[in-house]
């Protein structure tokens, strides 16, 4: 619907879904509420846990950001007596807008026929279906239990970065082929992708994650409002 002079359409709602970053929404909390709405269900990211002690500075600016956000976010629905539900998602797969890296990932295969890896790949994941993070939206709205909480929300399996990469693999019919790279190399190539527009969020972490686990409990949000993700099977 087309905004006039940047205030919110006229609508009638008593809820919001804001599934873009959530720095988007903090200058919108006024006009929402003004609207009508009294529910606001917004989506941030685990990697404001899992990147804390990044060595990247990119990475640590990020999460910076992202604490700041949620901080305003929740202080200004408090104020304006908004009921609040952050949900922090996981590496998202499936659909349209989902999280770069399985795509990434499936782009470095379909143009090398190998995917280079650092450490082994032991490091575990938890991959979570963008079907599911719109089902858990329909399961909090009404749910007050989640009013004014904060949920992290990864899939239904655990599963290591080396076997999550072989299912991608797998889904584009192709045998898997890995290339054990020293991070050494992997740095320098990362700063080669860098050249290129399209992979410059890339950074040479990236190769030290995937060693490490970045791993959620789901089971606060399972008891809370029912949330049962699937296993990970990507469509590529």
């Amino acid at each position: 619907m087309k905004q006039v002079d940047r205030q919110f359409p006229d609508v009638s709602a008593d809820a919001l879904f804001h599934t873009a970053g959530i720095g988007a929404i903090l200058p919108w909390l006024e006009k929402v509420r003004v609207a009508g709405v009294t529910r606001v269900i917004a989506f941030s990211s685990t990697s404001l846990l899992t990147k804390e002690d990044s060595g990247s500075a990119v990475d640590r600016e990020m999460v910076a950001r992202l604490a700041s956000y949620e901080k305003i976010f929740i202080e200004t629905s408090e104020r304006l007596g908004l009921r609040w539900t952050i949900l922090r998602p996981t590496m998202i797969y499936g659909g349209k807008f989902g999280d770069r890296t399985v795509m990434d990932i499936a782009r470095v295969i379909r143009k090398f026929g190998f995917f280079p890896l650092f450490g082994g790949g032991r490091g575990l994941r938890q991959p979570v279906h963008a079907a599911d993070l719109a089902a858990a939206c329909m399961q909090v709205v009404d749910c007050p239990v989640t009013f004014n909480r904060i949920y992290n929300l990864g899939g239904g399996e655990r599963l290591p970065y080396r076997s999550m990469v072989e299912r991608i693999f797998n889904a584009m019919d192709r045998k898997p082929r890995f290339l054990p790279v020293p991070l050494a190399g992997f740095e320098l190539a990362v700063r080669f992708a860098n050249l290129h527009p399209r992979y410059r969020h890339l950074t040479s972490s990236m190769a030290t994650r995937m060693s490490q686990d970045m791993v959620f409990s789901i089971e606060e949000a399972h008891a809370d409002f029912g949330f049962a993700p699937r296993s990970f099977l990507p469509s590529i």
